[in-house]
């Protein structure tokens, strides 16, 4: 039966924010009515419990990244059985060293195989550890374990969610399940418009099949019977140099900087401003990604809902048709490019 809280436990939740301060009033006493309304609701000890830990497992996670939220994160995954002698593990150390040396950090899911390789080959202090809490074949490898940026989670959406909150790359060397299952659900939050676009390259070795395979039954089986478009075909990179893909995700935020959809706008900060002849030569390229307008570059100050983030960078406004998400990528990189 639905739960209705009474106006004077209304109150009583107001009063204690209020007293608690918080600058998130709103959503603070949403929260609390939530969590008294699922209490009331679901009587089962074992629902309610996965909710408190969860919430402590966000929680951890939160203070454990908070100190680092202004420095760019690349995420790396990869088979956990992978040897230290296979090409895999090599170009994925090599690549962590690579990226790390270049000012970004690296988050793994802390265990052996590739994550490792990710956790030895960065710079130090440069590497985090998303562990996960199983019976078998999981424990932090000794280049993370006992570090302050390890945090262990006993839920893999908590996870999850995780490593794509505080990420801005993905970068997948071969593996098994756990490795297709996160190039899937990057891709699919991607696609859909649920995370902001972000390099996913598929990393192996020179010679190393693996990536390719794949790649022919996305072609065969997916575009061909057409569950997916041409357009995803642009959200991910198959590479085989670590140069190459360190050098990607660096130029990928030269010019571009982040995005923000709101309502039907699509906000483009960049690192620095465009000029009037590129925004024009963008108009007449991309217009007919457009479903009315054109794009326009703004100050944050002409923008009252987003100027309190990321200040003093210049915004491109445009109304995207958000149904080929994929076509961002296109646009990305001729920004990216603009000037070379």
């Amino acid at each position: 039966m639905k739960y209705q809280l009474s106006p004077e436990i209304e109150q009583q939740i107001k009063a204690l924010v209020e007293a608690v301060g918080s600058t998130h009033e709103v959503p603070l006493g949403a929260m609390i009515q939530n969590l008294i309304k699922i209490s009331k609701e679901n009587s089962d000890y074992h629902d309610v419990n996965m909710i408190s830990s969860t919430l402590r497992e966000l929680l951890g996670s939160y203070r454990v990244f908070l100190p680092y939220r202004d420095v760019r994160k690349v995420c790396l995954f990869g088979s956990a059985r992978t040897k230290p002698s296979h090409p895999a593990y090599k170009i994925s150390e090599e690549f962590a060293h690579k990226i790390t040396s270049k000012g970004f950090m690296l988050i793994t899911g802390a265990g052996g195989g590739i994550m490792e390789a990710g956790n030895k080959g960065a710079e130090v202090n440069m590497s985090f550890g998303a562990n996960i809490l199983l019976p078998f074949e999981q424990r932090p490898n000794p280049y993370i374990d006992g570090d302050a940026k390890l945090v262990s989670f006993k839920y893999f959406f908590n996870r999850k969610l995780t490593f794509i909150k505080e990420s801005d790359a993905t970068v997948l060397s071969p593996g098994g399940f756990g490795t297709h299952d996160e190039a899937f659900e990057v891709l699919t939050l991607v696609q859909t418009g649920r995370c902001a676009p972000r390099p996913i390259i598929l990393l192996s070795a020179p010679g190393d099949s693996y990536w390719e395979t794949w790649i022919e039954l996305i072609h065969k089986e997916l575009l061909g019977q057409h569950y997916i478009s041409d357009d995803d075909l642009f959200l991910f990179r198959n590479l085989h140099s670590a140069d190459e893909a360190a050098d990607h995700i660096v130029r990928f935020y030269k010019k571009y900087h982040s995005i923000r959809y709101h309502g039907p706008l699509t906000l483009i900060r960049l690192n620095s401003p465009l000029s009037e002849r590129a925004l024009a030569d963008m108009n007449k390229k991309f217009a007919h990604f457009l479903v009315k307008g054109e794009i326009e570059q703004v100050s944050a100050e002409d923008i009252p809902f987003d100027n309190q983030v990321y200040p003093g960078i210049p915004r491109l406004t445009l109304y995207y048709n958000r149904s080929t998400f994929g076509r961002l990528y296109e646009i990305i990189d001729y920004l990216n490019h603009v000037g070379d």
